[in-house]
């Protein structure tokens, strides 16, 4: 099966080109990681913003992402960084142990009835300050097909109270939910970040 990240990788970051909420949710994680730190960045795509900010900010950071061309973009932008390829949901044993998890936008690419128990599972993942960055579109969506920068993907979003339900099940406190209107090419949507700490 093709990977459609495969496809729009290089006009991925041309079109989404509106950052400052993904940004801000990286300096709030920057403010509260201890240092050293290091931090899985789960569906890191180029790398940018969030891997390089993180980077530039003195965190080691492990990114994974199912699309190859996605991790080539990301191993040029970041080179400091490690990156591996690998489904969201079955991470490789070299991911090893994190402070912290940023996922912008790649859960959405699940069905959400596989939302709780991924998140659960990267709880494992965690020690120390145990923080989670998550980067959701608001909407009422569950695996619908739908056409992005010309190729078809599967996506889906839920409400600010529907994520914030799915992270506290998930054994997460919720310490914050921003909504943002956000420009992604020639439209716009509302974009939902939550910070937390698992339990």
């Amino acid at each position: 099966m093709s990977e459609p990240f495969d496809e729009i990788a290089e006009r991925y970051d041309e079109a989404a080109t509106d950052r400052a909420g993904q940004l801000a949710a990286g300096r709030w994680l920057l403010d509260e990681l201890p240092r050293p730190g290091r931090v899985l960045d789960l569906g890191c795509g180029s790398g940018l913003p969030t891997a390089r900010q993180l980077v530039d900010g003195g965190v080691e950071v492990v990114g994974v992402d199912t699309s190859a061309r996605m991790l080539e973009l990301a191993r040029h932008n970041v080179p400091e960084a490690e990156f591996h390829q690998a489904d969201l949901r079955a991470l490789p044993d070299a991911v090893g142990t994190v402070d912290a998890v940023v996922a912008f936008f790649s859960l959405l690419m699940l069905p959400r009835a596989e939302w709780r128990d991924t998140l659960a599972a990267l709880r494992t993942r965690l020690h120390g300050p145990k923080l989670l960055v998550l980067g959701m579109v608001e909407g009422d969506l569950d695996d619908v097909p739908i056409e992005f920068l010309g190729v078809p993907v599967r996506v889906s979003a839920a409400s600010a109270a529907g994520l914030s339900d799915t992270v506290s099940s998930a054994g997460y406190s919720v310490r914050a939910l921003h909504r943002q209107e956000v420009a992604l090419g020639d439209t716009t949507e509302f974009q939902l970040f939550v910070y937390a700490t698992a339990d």
